[in-house]
């Protein structure tokens, strides 16, 4: 198998085998080679459908910041209450809020093959953290994907979506000012990730299996 350009052994155990210092050097080993994928766009850009396929082909384990949002809104956890407000308001939740959760449910999951960031970061500081806190777990961000979207459209597919699901968030108004809030502020994030040279950004419009090959093709070649 090849990853990030280095031709490596497929098998675990054939991974032991070959370093000398056993297990710590293995776990190393392990986290570096670790492929972590943000996916980035607006409301309705369908980060949460292609995501769901790319850990299913990638054994990824998928972070949304809103469904970790609305996990806590549901279980009425301290942090929920908190949350279910902005949420409901359309705003952004606060960088320390979210950087905490996402690092709780990080740590969850020590034996992931590589994590898929749905929804964060929203902000250059955010990115400026997840980039820290991955070097400190001996990882990186392999890529960034954009799914690039235009407004009319993600206007239809939220109108539709709210029918489907009652998201609070996706009543017109709201889900409005979250499409607003992605153009006026959060796609400012992307800069950071092409100085690194790690955007790719891709149609967010067809059909859906259509757009799934684009995104392989992306992550196969790095």
């Amino acid at each position: 198998m090849r990853r990030f350009g280095v031709r490596i052994p497929t098998s675990a155990q054939t991974l032991r085998a070959l370093l000398p210092t056993g297990g710590k050097a293995f776990s190393l080993l392990k986290t570096t080679l670790m492929l972590n994928l943000v996916l980035f766009g607006p409301p309705g850009a369908g980060k949460g459908t292609q995501s769901e396929k790319l850990i299913n082909k990638y054994q990824l384990v998928h972070i949304s910041t809103g469904d970790l949002f609305r996990a806590h809104i549901k279980n009425q956890t301290a942090l929920g209450k908190r949350v279910s407000q902005l949420i409901a308001d359309g705003e952004l939740v606060p960088d320390k809020i979210t950087i905490d959760m996402l690092e709780e449910e990080i740590d969850k999951n020590p034996e992931a093959k590589g994590f898929v960031f749905d929804g964060f970061p929203r902000t250059i500081p955010q990115a400026v953290e997840l980039d820290k806190f991955l070097e400190e777990k001996g990882s990186k961000i392999a890529g960034v994907i954009a799914l690039d979207v235009d407004k009319d459209e993600l206007v239809k597919r939220v109108a539709l979506r709210q029918k489907e699901t009652g998201r609070l968030d996706d009543q017109a108004e709201k889900s409005q000012k979250r499409i607003d809030e992605y153009f006026n502020k959060i796609i400012l994030v992307l800069p950071y990730y092409d100085e690194q040279k790690k955007l790719t950004k891709i149609n967010g419009i067809g059909e859906i299996e259509e757009i799934f090959g684009n995104l392989c093709s992306v992550i196969d070649s790095y």
